[in-house]
């Protein structure tokens, strides 16, 4: 927002921060267990980083609609409001998530096994964090904006002070633009109203839920055979423990033999008289033709 006052920097900074002590929690938690750290676990927090963005944006969006249906100054009402309209959607957000990574740790690679765990319990930290850490933050930030307070400093907004009596500083960091007028909670947004007037109509309409049906179809249809055309790719190597002696095989497998492409084996099992010339010429016969 372009008001110095309503502007949700520092709310949206939180959010990540949020993720980001999501994942510190769980790699100390899982490293102080003992369990191993791999390569493929520096992946994980990218991963909570999308979901605890999701969820913030959740808290927030329901944080809107509280202030305009619920009296603002009672912020208990307002916080109440929001986990009601919020925490459902979170939950099973995060049950989900949390399901699909603890299945993968039946695995028998130790290290799915390894990353599983750590991206787990990454997402049972990242709904601790976001249904608390969080939820103080947006109390926070609410008593800043009632106060009238500057989104950068904190400090208080004079809001019928003359510009021209202070320096230039002063204005951009303590009045900053549209602070003039005092800290009112905003409209609908804009996205909101497009999706209630606007798209919300138009995908009820009965041809488009029958094109939609259509289309789901054929996405459906073209997902079961891509499922069938899948082709493994991944680089083994990944899959074993830093210290594990698989690394050092595959990486002098790559180096030595890798050029001339896989090793061909011809295993006589039957008895052969190899000192007799003729059965010796038939070998070397038989390798050149191979050849």
């Amino acid at each position: 927002r372009l008001s110095c006052i309503r502007n949700n920097t520092w709310l949206a900074s939180c959010g990540v921060l949020s993720a980001g002590l999501a994942v510190l929690s769980s790699f100390g938690l899982m490293l102080f267990c003992g369990v191993p750290f791999v390569v493929t676990v520096a992946n994980a927090p990218f991963l909570i980083l999308g979901v605890g963005v999701d969820d913030m944006f959740i808290m927030i969006a329901s944080w809107e609609q509280s202030l305009r249906k619920k009296d603002k100054s009672n912020v208990k009402s307002l916080l109440a409001e929001t986990y009601a309209e919020a925490a459902l959607s979170v939950t099973i957000t995060t049950l989900t998530d949390v399901l699909a990574f603890f299945i993968g740790t039946w695995t028998a690679f130790p290290s799915v096994r390894s990353f599983c765990l750590y991206t787990g319990t990454a997402f049972v930290f990242c709904y601790v964090y976001t249904l608390t850490f969080f939820g103080a933050v947006l109390v926070l930030n609410h008593k800043r904006e009632q106060g009238n307070r500057h989104w950068l400093t904190c400090m208080r907004v004079d809001v019928g002070k003359d510009r021209a009596e202070s320096s230039c500083l002063y204005n951009a960091c303590c009045i900053g633009s549209g602070s003039r007028q005092p800290s009112e909670p905003e409209g609908e947004h804009p996205m909101s109203i497009f999706f209630k007037k606007y798209y919300g109509p138009f995908l009820t309409n009965k041809w488009i839920k029958l094109l939609m049906v259509l289309l789901y179809g054929a996405y459906l249809g073209g997902s079961i055979y891509g499922c069938t055309q899948i082709r493994e790719g991944i680089d083994l190597r990944n899959l074993a423990n830093d210290d594990s002696y698989v690394i050092p095989y595959y990486d002098d497998d790559q180096k030595y033999f890798s050029t001339y492409g896989p090793r061909v084996m011809v295993v006589i099992t039957e008895s052969v008289d190899y000192w007799n010339e003729s059965v010796r010429l038939g070998i070397e016969s038989c390798v050149q033709n191979l050849e």
